[in-house]
């Protein structure tokens, strides 16, 4: 019996490192899910000392893609609302999409010949593992997916399937580049 509860206690989940899990995805996803939700609304409205709607579809359309004020929305909308779900762990799927199409774009623009700065795209290297990441794990307890029992159930699936969805759509606004 005490080999039993010893090799349960080292192998298996104890209350102590399940509550520990949960707030490490819940640091992870503020932190990710917010820097994205900032990035976001730099774009959309200027916050943050952010470029703005006007300028950043300059930038895409400077980028070579087709309609680069649209584009600006939707790549501002991606951020904002793709950050936010995941930092509040809200449809976790569907925000690591919108992510995942956003950063398969943002490191096809800006190139993956150099890793570090200043050119580099370490930064968004790592929130991009972290999305990849955070998608796959799920957001954890201290969620808004915790109380929503498809979510919880099918996480797995969802998962994956939020992943490839994201990756398609964002190979799909890819190929719109000149």
């Amino acid at each position: 019996m005490a080999y039993e509860l010893r090799e349960r206690a080292i192998f298996g989940a104890t209350s102590a490192t399940t509550a520990t899990h949960d707030v490490g995805l819940l640091v992870l996803r503020l932190v990710v899910g917010l820097t994205m939700a900032g990035h976001g609304t730099q774009k959309l409205f200027g916050w943050f000392k952010g470029p703005g709607l006007s300028a950043t579809g300059k930038g895409f359309t400077m980028s070579g893609y087709p309609a680069g004020d649209t584009m600006a929305v939707v790549a501002g909308l991606s951020e904002t609302l793709g950050g936010l779900g995941l930092a509040l762990g809200f449809l976790t799927p569907l925000a690591g999409a919108a992510l995942t199409g956003t950063f398969i774009n943002i490191l096809a623009v800006r190139g993956l010949n150099t890793f570090f700065a200043p050119k580099g795209v370490e930064l968004e290297s790592v929130l991009f593992a972290g999305v990849i990441a955070l998608t796959l794990t799920g957001p954890g307890r201290f969620s808004v997916d915790h109380l929503l029992p498809v979510l919880r159930e099918s996480r797995p699936r969802y998962s994956v399937l939020g992943l490839l969805l994201g990756a398609v759509v964002g190979f799909v606004v890819l190929l719109l580049r000149d």
